[in-house]
């Protein structure tokens, strides 16, 4: 029993050094300072030039499903059921933002890396092949080099018994 806890202690030291988990957390951590950053953008730059077109910012439209929507000034507690879509928009302009960052500085220039590498590759396969077929052709040269100078037929020409068809030798 004591072979399977050294067995999973070695599998999880393996998993805890693969790059994976390392890469895995650092996109984690640079991904939570981003969204910091798009949300501040959305609340500093897009609310308020929201709020100059219209009368307020982003986050203070709401509508209400039961009238009148109202605070009560002595116990701070609110009367009516308030919507807030200008939260939900907010929160939507953030998702937005950040999707087509990581999409334009991420993963179209890695998709575009991958696509270059595997073309690479190929290219290179297909050079591995052509030389492969190059060396075939010169091995069947010199095989059939050495067959006309024993004098022996050549693979590539005739039949073996003569240069005519079915066998039959031309000769007087």
């Amino acid at each position: 029993m004591s072979e399977k806890k050294v067995s999973l202690l070695e599998g999880f030291k393996a998993f805890l050094t693969r790059g994976n988990v390392i890469d895995l957390a650092v996109a984690v951590v640079i991904g939570a300072a981003f969204t910091n950053v798009v949300n501040a953008v959305v609340k500093g730059l897009i609310n308020p030039l929201v709020g100059a077109f219209g009368t307020q910012g982003l986050e203070e439209y709401t509508s209400c499903l039961k009238n009148p929507c109202t605070t009560d000034p002595k116990t701070g507690e609110a009367e009516g059921i308030e919507i807030l879509w200008g939260s939900v928009l907010s929160a939507a302009l953030s998702f937005l933002i950040t999707a087509a960052v990581v999409y334009f500085l991420m993963v179209l220039p890695m998709a575009k890396y991958l696509a270059r590498r595997a073309a690479m590759q190929a290219a290179k396969e297909g050079v591995q092949e052509t030389l492969e077929v190059s060396e075939l052709e010169v091995l069947k040269e010199i095989r059939d080099a050495l067959v006309s100078q024993r004098g022996g037929p050549a693979d590539g020409g005739g039949t073996g018994a003569g240069d005519a068809p079915g066998g039959r030798s031309t000769g007087a």
